[in-house]
């Protein structure tokens, strides 16, 4: 399972109000980048294959692929604001590390 907080659900509520998304799910996934070796991508979608998982958390949709739930599987996704800026964190107990800026793990 995957979810969201609170905050950062009213977050994608947020965003997807503002670019006029109707009810729009977020997709969820890991890509191989970053300075630890993969990296978080997210963005809107209303398509899904019979290969993605759905869930959903403080009413958004989440898909993720086959391949980014064994990575992403018991993770949480915050949304946090700081002097440093503002963005959404994995909380990923499946990350044996990450980078500095919180961007990139390795597993």
């Amino acid at each position: 399972m995957i979810e969201l907080t609170s905050k950062a659900g009213d977050k994608v509520k947020e965003i997807r109000a503002a670019e006029n998304l109707g009810e729009q799910g977020l997709r969820v996934r890991v890509i191989g980048g970053g300075c630890s070796g993969f990296t978080y991508d997210l963005f809107f979608e209303d398509e899904t294959t019979d290969l993605d998982s759905r869930f959903e958390s403080h009413g958004i949709p989440l898909y993720i692929d086959m391949m980014s739930l064994q990575y992403l599987e018991g993770t949480t996704i915050d949304y946090v604001e700081g002097l440093h800026g503002a963005g959404f964190k994995f909380l990923n107990p499946k990350a044996k590390s990450t980078c500095g800026c919180g961007s990139s793990f390795s597993a």
